[in-house]
């Protein structure tokens, strides 16, 4: 469960991060983030602490909907990845939404390095990017106990790609088949 609680609160982090920087100072993001030198205008001030305040909300819905924090007044156990626990029913679904989500800004944060050769969107890619192979990772592999068998305590979803069991294809040359 580290990874788990690394993610959340990293990705708890550097949203709350960028929200500062644009709650407290949006002309310095905005002029910062601009290819030309202009005053910005009101509307994107406007616009930068909306978004500032969204990515707060995102944030503080991120670390409480996975469970890290409890929301009860009673001490309970770490947060299981388990689909059926009742002290984190959307701890996967959470984790799939904010790692698509980081998956998109690093995407459109390196469309924007391209476009304007900007090294704060390449910070930004780096950022998300990390971010977003963490929450896959996570998915992918660390969410679930396995699916182990009580025979042979061998994880029964692997597969023989690309290594061949030959051992096994000998025992099942031996069956007939119909």
């Amino acid at each position: 469960m580290a990874i788990f609680n690394a993610y959340v609160y990293s990705t708890a982090g550097w949203m709350v991060f960028q929200a500062l920087g644009l709650l407290i100072s949006p002309k310095l993001s905005i002029v910062v983030l601009s290819p030309e030198n202009r005053v910005p205008t009101s509307v994107e001030e406007y616009l930068a602490r909306a978004l500032g305040f969204s990515l707060l909300a995102f944030s503080v819905l991120i670390v409480l909907s996975t469970g890290t924090v409890s929301l009860s007044s009673t001490f309970a156990d770490n947060v299981s990845a388990d689909e059926l626990d009742p002290k984190s029913p959307y701890a996967v679904p959470t984790v799939t939404v904010s790692m698509c989500f980081q998956s998109i800004m690093a995407f459109y944060c390196y469309s924007q390095y391209l476009y304007t050769g900007l090294l704060a969107f390449a910070f930004d890619v780096a950022i998300y990017g990390g971010l977003a192979a963490m929450g896959l990772w996570w998915l992918l592999f660390a969410n679930s106990r396995g699916r182990i068998s009580r025979r042979t305590g061998a994880d029964k979803r692997t597969s023989g790609f690309p290594f061949t069991n030959v051992e096994a294809d000998k025992r099942k040359m031996g069956k007939k088949r119909l």
